[in-house]
Parts: structure tokens; C-alpha cells; sequence
């Protein structure tokens, strides 16, 4: 009994070497390679080929509140990441730790809700339907299990700031330092695991998807000036749209 044990504990030890060792430098390899080798040799796939010209409503409910939550969210990770110990002061007080869990959760409600509208959107209406590959259904699941996945560490594993910062923080500065410790990642509860794993699956598909698009953003829009369309209809006058 007690060697089946042990068998059991050092596979899932060999697991968690796979999963939070050897997954994140392969996915880092695929990454680097697949995305420059996409843009050099097909640059002009580098677009989130908008559908909005098939149907522009509904597409508001899903660019919207997806944007604003995911970067949101994204931005907070990113935070966590580079001054783990600032999260940490910052969460020594508890209003301030329930302040940041609340504002987390609702970004992933929003970001929940795009996604959500995403489908229906794709599913519902037959032109847009007509435009949507299976990469495209495949990295809307991906993104919605990721969503869901964190939204369900926090709520039933509080507090994520705290074990980001913390553990996964260390954790990946020792990955980009070449020097891989997991002893901390390995205590962490299995939603955790999956939630972390799901991260790195959408990394490895990244650069096959539409959502290479977020490399080559043009920014500028955020301080151009305003756009100016010219109709060159009879009956019409010159306008000016955002």
C-alpha cells in the first residue's frame, strides 16, 4: 500500500515538473517562433478581421465590456508580477485586500459578459456565422473556461492577489531566471493548477489565432484626432464621426 502511495506521489511529482517546468519553456519556444515566423512569412493575416460591417449592435456588447475586462485583468496580473511585495503591502490592510479582490471579479464578470455575447453573436447570426472558424469557436472556449476559472478561484480560493504574489510571482521570475523552483506551486489547490495551465494553452495557440492582432494594436487612435469620413452621395453633406 505504502509503495502504491509513493508511486502515485512521485508520478503526480513528475506532473507538476511537466505542467510548471517544461510546458512554460516549450510554450515560450512555440510562441517566439510560430508568431515572428507568422509575421514574416503572412504579416497580412496579422488583423482580428473584423465582422463589423456584417452586423455592428451586437458587436458592441462584445468588443466593450471583453476589452475592458481583460485588460483590466491582464493589467492587474502584470502588477502582481513585477512588484509582488507592493500587492503585498497593499493587501496588509483589509478593506484594501476587498477592495482589490471585488474590482478583479468584477472585471471578470465583464469580461465574462463579452465573451458570452461573443458566442451568441457567432452562433445567432448567419453572416457573421458564415466568417467564424473552428480556431475562432476553439479560442473563445479557451478564453471562456480561462475566465471561468478564474472567477471560481475567486470566489472558493480567496485571497488571489495574495498567492499570486506570493507564490506565482517567484515562480515565474525563476522560470525567466532559468532557474525553475516549484516547491510552492506544487501545494496549490487543483483549480489554481488549471487555472495556470489554461494560460499557457492559450499562449501555445496564440500565434495560430486572430488574437495575434493585439501585437500590432495601432495605439495611436488613443491621442489621433478625430477621423473625418467624406460621403460622396448625392443629397448628402460632408461629415465628421468619431
Amino acid at each position: 500500500m505504502l509503495s502504491i502511495l509513493a508511486q502515485a506521489a512521485s508520478g503526480w511529482a513528475n506532473l507538476d515538473e511537466f505542467l510548471f517546468i517544461a510546458m512554460p519553456y516549450a510554450v515560450i519556444v512555440l510562441f517566439l517562433f510560430a508568431t515572428i515566423r507568422r509575421f514574416i512569412g503572412d504579416k497580412f493575416t496579422y488583423s482580428s478581421y473584423s465582422s463589423q460591417f456584417l452586423e455592428n449592435k451586437h458587436q458592441f456588447y462584445v468588443a466593450v465590456p471583453w476589452h475592458f475586462g481583460i485588460i483590466s485583468l491582464f493589467l492587474g496580473h502584470l502588477i502582481g508580477f513585477l512588484v509582488p511585495r507592493g500587492v503585498l503591502w497593499w493587501n496588509q490592510v483589509p478593506l484594501r485586500l476587498y477592495i482589490i479582490e471585488l474590482g478583479a471579479l468584477i472585471f471578470a464578470v465583464s469580461a465574462l459578459f463579452g465573451l458570452v455575447n461573443a458566442v451568441l453573436r457567432r452562433v445567432n447570426n448567419s453572416r457573421v456565422r458564415i466568417v467564424t472558424s473552428r480556431m475562432d469557436f476553439i479560442i473563445i472556449l479557451m478564453l471562456l473556461f480561462q475566465v471561468l476559472s478564474g472567477m471560481y478561484v475567486a470566489v472558493f480560493d480567496r485571497w488571489g492577489t495574495n498567492w499570486f504574489a506570493g507564490v506565482l510571482a517567484p515562480w515565474l521570475w525563476s522560470l525567466f531566471k532559468l532557474n525553475p523552483d516549484i516547491s510552492a506551486v506544487r501545494d496549490l489547490p487543483l483549480s489554481v493548477k488549471l487555472h495556470i495551465v489554461g494560460a499557457f494553452l492559450i499562449f501555445a495557440v496564440f500565434p495560430f489565432t486572430r488574437l495575434v492582432h493585439v501585437l500590432v494594436v495601432p495605439i495611436t487612435y488613443l491621442w489621433r484626432l478625430p477621423q473625418q469620413v467624406i460621403w460622396n452621395r448625392k443629397g448628402r453633406t460632408p461629415s465628421q464621426q468619431q
